[in-house]
């Protein structure tokens, strides 16, 4: 917050109004990814030894395969990171939350046959349906699974904004950091994340709700 402010102190001397709604656009940004950032770095967890046991993981949905064909290494490395939780016995149960907005892309269930293969029990795997967004997927999470307390499995920018986003609706969330990938593989996808960043405090603002909610599942009935 302190750099923010000799930001605005700078520019308010030097008068450089003529430029604001870029500048103000570029400085929400830079607030929203520091406030994100600050506030979720100790619930975060990259060492499988130091991560505390929870109920259940929750990992956020996407495409296994990339626009040009070739392996989605962020879907890759999250199954990696939500079998390893399982296997060392820091989870009981997996929630692989997703989109299924159309009959020929289903994320929970890809997301289901690759912990399959990787030796994850049928019976321990969750499937959500509805995780449109981050949002969706972390409030489902609490509303629909009844899990208060959870760890969710993506890469650490995208932990940073759910476990934030969270904790924000009273869930106490911690994340476990899936490997991420190399700069230039990721720049598409760390560019949206600094728009996307800003979207959750205007949804924090507005209220924002899961597009859809339903009956309640519980864990350990399949």
């Amino acid at each position: 917050m302190r750099y923010l402010k000799k930001i605005f102190y700078f520019i308010k001397r030097k008068k450089w109004y003529f430029i604001t709604p870029a500048l103000s656009f570029i400085l929400l940004s830079l607030w929203a990814n520091l406030s994100i950032t600050s506030q979720t770095k100790n619930f975060l967890y990259s060492d499988i030894n130091t991560v505390p046991s929870h109920k259940a993981a929750l990992v956020l949905g996407t495409s296994k395969y990339r626009s040009n064909g070739e392996k989605n290494l962020y879907f890759l490395y999250r199954i990696q990171a939500a079998a390893l939780l399982y296997k060392t016995h820091k989870v009981t149960y997996i929630i692989v939350s997703g989109d299924n907005s159309t009959m020929q892309y289903n994320e929970p269930n890809t997301m289901k046959k690759e912990l399959i293969k990787l030796g994850i029990p049928d019976s321990v795997v969750y499937l959500d349906f509805a995780g449109f967004r981050t949002l969706d997927s972390v409030v489902r999470c609490k509303e629909i699974f009844d899990q208060k307390e959870f760890i969710i499995v993506s890469q650490k920018f995208h932990n940073e904004r759910a476990v934030f986003l969270a904790r924000k609706h009273h869930i106490e969330a911690i994340g476990f950091n899936a490997k991420d990938v190399d700069a230039y593989y990721g720049f598409k996808t760390n560019l949206r994340e600094y728009f996307a960043r800003i979207k959750v405090f205007i949804d924090l603002i507005t209220g924002k709700e899961p597009k859809f909610l339903g009956e309640k599942i519980e864990l350990g009935k399949n």
